[in-house]
């Protein structure tokens, strides 16, 4: 199939995801930012008063940044993971795969839509945000970057998640008992310099840390890591996990047995 026709059926899934999304948007667009103003109404209002600073930026507008890359990425993989596996359990996927489309097309298009609704969603909570707090993007180019590879990163880890589901509670064991913590743990809510030493160590394992300060570091200009790595190791998950997605359909790992 050549390059042309597979960009044809590229466009096709993103299209499809994104009328998915569009048409049921009170179910997938508006919940993320009814959740995310509670958080900065709870946090930032509520306790933040009590906290003050965080590296010399006011409470609410230190945790703008990283409430907004967790609706990101959050939603990125929510989107995946749901479309996939239902377009799995209706037997759609067996189609795609038997159709000259390379399993390299059905990755991007799943993603790319997981992307864009991460986007969109993140779109939401930053105007929700500007009604608390005010934010001047200091590095657009880094803002830009680091947020879609991190809904990329995201978005791969909920087709591998898909795949390997066997049934719709399967989808929500990974966002409950994996996401969920390390998102709280990922810095969001604070600077990982207030811990001891042993648990920024560990901190330091969590790849949302990275996210979350990189594009902390884009809109305020303070990270509590460094950039250069954040983004060597975005890479690294991006390519590894495409490479563990394109394996798995290719060798028809949850689709043909």
């Amino acid at each position: 199939m050549n390059l042309k026709l597979n960009l044809v059926a590229m466009q096709t899934i993103v299209r499809k995801e994104m009328i998915r999304v569009l048409r049921i948007w009170v179910q997938t667009i508006v919940p993320p930012a009814i959740t995310m103003t509670l958080y900065f109404i709870i946090f930032g209002n509520l306790i933040g008063r009590r906290i003050g600073t965080m590296d010399g930026f006011d409470y609410m507008q230190y945790i703008a940044p990283g409430l907004i890359m967790m609706s990101v990425i959050t939603n990125s993989y929510g989107n995946v993971v749901s479309s996939f596996f239902g377009a799995k359990f209706g037997r759609h996927i067996e189609e795609m795969i038997v159709s000259p489309m390379s399993n390299a097309t059905i990755i991007i298009g799943h993603v790319v839509g997981g992307v864009l609704r991460g986007l969109l969603v993140g779109l939401l909570v930053t105007i929700v945000a500007l009604f608390f707090t005010r934010l001047e993007v200091q590095h657009p180019l880094i803002t830009i970057s680091i947020v879609l590879l991190s809904s990329t990163v995201f978005a791969l880890a909920g087709l591998i998640n898909a795949i390997f589901a066997k049934k719709f509670d399967d989808i929500s064991i990974v966002p409950t008992f994996v996401l969920t913590p390390l998102t709280y743990l990922g810095g969001v809510f604070y600077s990982i310099s207030l811990l001891p030493e042993f648990w920024q160590t560990v901190s330091r394992a969590n790849p949302i840390l990275y996210m979350v300060n990189a594009f902390r570091y884009g809109i305020l200009g303070t990270s509590d890591i460094g950039i250069g790595t954040a983004y060597g190791i975005l890479l690294v998950f991006v390519v590894g996990l495409f490479a563990v997605c394109l394996r798995l359909l290719n060798r028809g790992v949850g689709i043909r047995e």
